[in-house]
């Protein structure tokens, strides 16, 4: 269930945004499932289409829907598949991390403050 806050200060596509990009993340939109249409999210949260239709368009960037003619909008986005493109994007850190003649243990050092490991 997704629910806009009037009174927040975030924007009411990024609130929308935000909750269907959680239920993807988590698994309570599953990879294949259809998202309502637009004009009936909008209808059901009583805003405007296009501020669904943003909400929509940042999650296909983020590549977690993905949206199909008549298929309507689905969600591209599983567990499986955020692992392959962190392994992929991991890859190509190492690869790059290497040409650039970085120690190994600095490499991973800068990994781990990313991450917020280095504390």
């Amino acid at each position: 269930m997704i629910v806009v806050d009037a009174a927040s200060g975030e924007p009411p596509f990024e609130q929308v945004r935000a909750q269907l990009a959680a239920q993807i993340r988590t698994g309570e939109l599953a990879p294949g499932e259809r998202l309502p249409t637009v004009r009936r999210l909008a209808e059901d949260l009583g805003i405007a289409a296009n501020t669904v239709a943003r909400a929509y368009r940042e999650l296909e960037t983020e590549g977690l829907v993905a949206t199909g003619g008549r298929n309507g909008t689905t969600v591209a986005w599983s567990p499986d598949a955020g692992r392959r493109e962190l392994e992929q994007l991991a890859a190509r850190f190492a690869e790059r991390a290497r040409a650039l003649g970085t120690d190994p243990r600095e490499a991973r050092g800068l990994v781990d403050r990313a991450l917020g490991l280095d504390r």
